[in-house]
């Protein structure tokens, strides 16, 4: 049986889920995703599976793969909206995710944006490499108020940790957990309108789908927002109309913007974020721990396996 494997950071950290793979004795090919439909057209059709990213796997792309040999997709990650999983249920191709690996990664690097910003660190380190010292003044976290959007594994684990540096801290979510709600003493928000018009921070970590398409807004952020908001994004980025961000950001509605994610990767080299200091950006990588890769490569790979054997 052959397989695809396009995952960059399964192939670009070494680890034990590369003697996984090895060791199934599959042959594998291997490409740089995110790889989008018009490439994985005239390919799909001679793997029995995938080890995929965020690749665009289109009705088209399934319907492709079926007339073939395609019989599942393995997604290294949790994320499944690049994939028309409607498609695939109805062409009996399986479709597996790694639920609850990265939970705690994502966590710290939601917290290493939000503290590099408030803190001014990239600023200041590239500095003094330059041989400067120039001395800004940061701001504390303590005592602000965290909300999240999105109050699944990850926005847990990002209201753990706020609480342990003192914020106060809240959630928006349809389906509230209220036994962490009430352990954790979460101040619940009926609407993302709510949260945002009370946080200082807010921190999404949302399911990207048609309902939620472009939730931050023009209308959200000059309507309803906490004037000075920091918005932290390491879920997924089209949740965010950038366009607004930036006109935010301008006209002094919203403090910043951190964030791991864009609508369009990899980023547009002249995408207008790049000159905008109160805008921070790491290239997609708030999994990527040799720890969690490792986790993910290996639940990936025997996920594969599950259904071949």
């Amino acid at each position: 049986m052959r397989i695809l494997l396009t995952t960059t950071s399964f192939q670009d950290t070494p680890g034990k889920h590369h003697d996984a793979l090895k060791n199934t004795g599959l042959e594998v090919d291997t490409l740089r995703g995110p790889i989008p439909e018009k490439e994985l057209l005239p390919i799909i059709a001679k793997y029995d599976g995938v080890i995929c990213g965020d690749d665009f796997y289109t009705k088209r792309v399934l319907e492709k793969g079926k007339k073939g040999k395609l019989k599942v997709l393995s997604k290294y990650g949790i994320g499944l909206d690049k994939i028309d999983l409607t498609a695939a249920e109805e062409l009996d191709i399986t479709v597996t995710n790694c639920r609850g690996v990265n939970h705690f990664t994502v966590a710290e690097h939601s917290f290493a944006l939000m503290l590099a910003f408030y803190k001014n660190i990239p600023d200041q380190i590239n500095f003094t490499r330059n041989g400067e010292w120039k001395r800004f003044t940061g701001r504390e976290i303590y005592g602000k108020k965290i909300g999240v959007a999105g109050l699944g594994r990850i926005g847990k684990e990002i209201l753990i940790r706020a609480k342990i540096f003192g914020l106060e801290i809240f959630a928006f979510d349809q389906f509230i957990d209220e036994k962490f709600v009430e352990k954790n003493d979460v101040t619940i928000c009926r609407t993302l309108e709510e949260l945002v018009s009370n946080v200082d921070i807010l921190s999404l970590n949302m399911d990207s789908n048609e309902s939620n398409y472009h939730i931050i807004n023009q209308d959200l952020l000059f309507n309803h927002v906490k004037k000075s908001l920091l918005i932290i994004n390491t879920a997924r980025g089209e949740l965010v109309d950038e366009s607004a961000i930036i006109d935010g950001i301008e006209k002094g509605i919203i403090s910043g913007y951190v964030t791991d994610v864009l609508e369009q990767e990899p980023m547009d080299p002249i995408h207008p974020f790049r000159k905008m200091k109160n805008v921070l950006i790491s290239p997609h990588v708030g999994s990527r721990t040799f720890e969690s890769v490792e986790r993910q490569g290996i639940m990936a790979v025997e996920n594969l396996l599950k259904h071949f054997y």
